[in-house]
C-alpha cells in the first residue's frame, strides 16, 4: 500500500494546476476583450455572433451608468467570456486590425505618391504609369498637371500673404484618383 502512495505520479496534478494569479490575469484579458467588444457600435459587434447572454451583457453595461455598477458588470462579462469562444473573438479583432493597418499603410503610400507628384517632376510621373498600368492615362496626366499648376499658384500666393495654406481642389482630386487606382490595385 505504501508502495503504491510512493509510486504515484504527480506530474499530472503538476500540468493542470494554475495558479490563483495566473486565472486572475486570464479573466483580464477576458474583460479586455469584452471591454473591446463593447467600444464596438452595434452593427460590427453584431458581425461576431455573440451568444445571446454576453450580447445583453454588453447593451446592459452601455445602459449602467454608476461606476461601480460598470465595473461589476464588466466582470460579468469577463464572465460570460469564458463561456464564449473567445479565441475566434480574438481572430477577428486580429483581422480587423491587419485591415486597419493595410488601409493606413496604403493611406500613407497614396499621400507619399500625392507630395511626389505635385513636386512636377516628370519622372515620379512615369515612375507612377509604370507602378500602374492600369489607370487612365489621360486623367492622370491631367490631375497631375492641374495639381502642380495649383500648387505653383498657391506658393505665389502664399508668398503674398501667409492665410493661404489649405490643399488645393485639384491636389484633393489628384488624391482620391491616386487612392481609388492604388486601392483597386492592392
Amino acid at each position: 500500500m505504501t508502495d503504491d502512495i510512493n509510486n504515484y505520479d504527480n506530474s499530472n496534478d503538476e500540468e493542470n494546476f494554475v495558479s490563483k494569479s495566473q486565472l486572475k490575469r486570464e479573466m483580464e484579458e477576458l474583460q479586455k476583450l469584452g471591454k473591446r467588444l463593447i467600444d464596438l457600435n452595434d452593427t460590427h459587434r453584431k458581425t461576431f455572433s455573440l451568444p445571446e447572454d454576453l450580447e445583453e451583457a454588453i447593451l446592459e453595461h452601455k445602459r449602467i451608468t454608476k461606476n461601480e455598477a460598470k465595473r461589476r458588470q464588466m466582470q460579468y462579462i469577463g464572465k460570460l467570456m469564458r463561456k464564449a469562444d473567445h479565441e475566434s473573438i480574438q481572430e477577428k479583432f486580429d483581422a480587423i486590425e491587419a485591415t486597419q493597418s493595410k488601409l493606413k499603410k496604403s493611406h500613407f503610400m497614396v499621400e507619399e505618391w500625392r507630395d511626389k507628384l505635385i513636386t512636377g517632376d516628370q519622372a515620379h510621373v512615369t515612375q507612377f504609369l509604370a507602378e500602374y498600368p492600369s489607370v487612365d492615362r489621360q486623367t492622370f496626366r491631367q490631375l497631375a498637371r492641374n495639381a502642380v499648376k495649383e500648387q505653383e499658384k498657391n506658393k505665389e500666393m502664399e508668398k503674398k500673404s501667409q492665410t493661404n495654406k489649405m490643399k488645393s481642389a485639384a491636389t484633393r482630386k489628384l488624391f482620391q484618383f491616386i487612392r481609388d487606382n492604388i486601392l483597386t490595385n492592392i
